[in-house]
């Protein structure tokens, strides 16, 4: 997904942009389903964009939009079929080395018997052998097998070296490849999926150790406006410098992630409230003390600001009823004005 499409989907020209899709697809004569919906919205979203190019050329065409080219389609453009493409490559891969580990283990272990046989012939032999002639005779053919055995054991261990460097290699590409998946496009920080995974982890964690953790979420003040009065390009330019400034913040064991449109979240393990609320108030400062320009035209655009709410986890929390402590004191801050950081445990018992 593009960054220009993911940022319409999270804002209210959504409901547009998926109506305008309806009506096209009913003109064009294709079927609603979720795979053409997803595969026009797309286009749609983004007119510039290859896709939408090579729609326009089917329908100028006159191609049908048979299943068969909507998966070919989806595959080359939507981001999660090739993402799925690349773990069944990923996968292929892997199977084919496995196989080929499991042919080298058991050429390995014929090898080792037949030679096991060729020493226990030989004892038998040494044992009745009468003269000089007939050992020398069994020596030479013990020469003979210890030699053979070597070459194929130095073979065999070849072979385990090239498919153990060809895992290794997968090994990573996999672990890109997913990398990839949990990772925001647009301000390259952890996106949902990772976020949710790392919550739950982090309240786990938290159980089983007492551990202290806290976990904030912010806002991005009045981005809407913004949006409605930049346009979307400049928006994601707000998004990518918030997001730079959360990430500078967010050193390990710390975890930043994009969480919503202009929403991010910050997950504080370990640490007290008075430190994380201290990176807070410095993360609300350095963002509105800037004055941002717009790129393209070096437009003043002036300040944004952010607001925040973080809670503190209480042993035995879901990691559900933890976000919804935070975000209450996000919608706290924004109540009390905007551009401020609340805290959770301070809000009152009817808020």
């Amino acid at each position: 997904m593009t960054a220009k499409v993911e940022t319409t989907l999270r804002s209210p020209q959504a409901y547009g942009l998926a109506r305008r899709v309806v009506d096209e697809m009913e003109a064009a004569g294709v079927w609603p389903t979720p795979q053409n919906f997803e595969l026009w919205t797309h286009a749609l979203g983004d007119p510039e964009g290859v896709l939408a190019g090579e729609i326009r050329r089917m329908l100028a065409a006159a191609e049908p939009f048979t299943e068969a080219v909507t998966d070919m389609l989806a595959a080359e453009h939507l981001p999660r079929s090739r993402l799925t493409e690349e773990i069944r490559d990923a996968g292929r891969v892997l199977d084919r080395e496995l196989s080929s580990v499991s042919s080298v283990i058991a050429e390995a272990h014929r090898s080792q018997a037949a030679y096991g046989q060729t020493l226990d012939q030989a004892a038998d032999r040494i044992g009745a052998a009468a003269d000089g002639d007939g050992l020398q005779t069994i020596v030479s053919g013990l020469t003979t097998a210890t030699r053979q055995v070597r070459h194929e054991t130095e073979s065999l261990e070849r072979k385990l070296e090239v498919s153990t460097q060809e895992v290794i290699r997968l090994r990573r590409h996999l672990e890109m490849v997913r990398r990839d998946a949990m990772t925001d496009a647009l301000t390259e920080l952890a996106n949902r999926k990772a976020f949710d995974e790392q919550l739950a982890a982090a309240c786990a964690h938290a159980g089983a150790e007492g551990a202290a953790l806290t976990l904030a979420v912010i806002d991005i003040d009045y981005f809407k406006r913004f949006n409605d009065t930049w346009g979307h390009q400049t928006g994601d330019q707000v998004l990518r410098y918030v997001a730079s400034v959360l990430a500078r913040v967010a050193a390990n064991p710390r975890f930043a992630a994009r969480y919503g449109g202009e929403e991010f979240a910050l997950i504080f393990p370990y640490e007290s409230v008075a430190v994380v609320e201290a990176a807070l108030e410095n993360i609300r400062t350095e963002i509105a003390s800037r004055s941002l320009r717009r790129r393209s035209t070096n437009d003043e655009l002036g300040a944004v600001t952010v607001s925040a709410g973080f809670a503190v986890w209480r042993r035995g929390e879901s990691a559900s009823a933890f976000l919804e402590r935070a975000d209450a004191a996000l919608y706290a801050s924004k109540r009390g004005g905007r551009n401020r950081v609340s805290c959770a445990e301070r809000l009152p018992k009817a808020a």
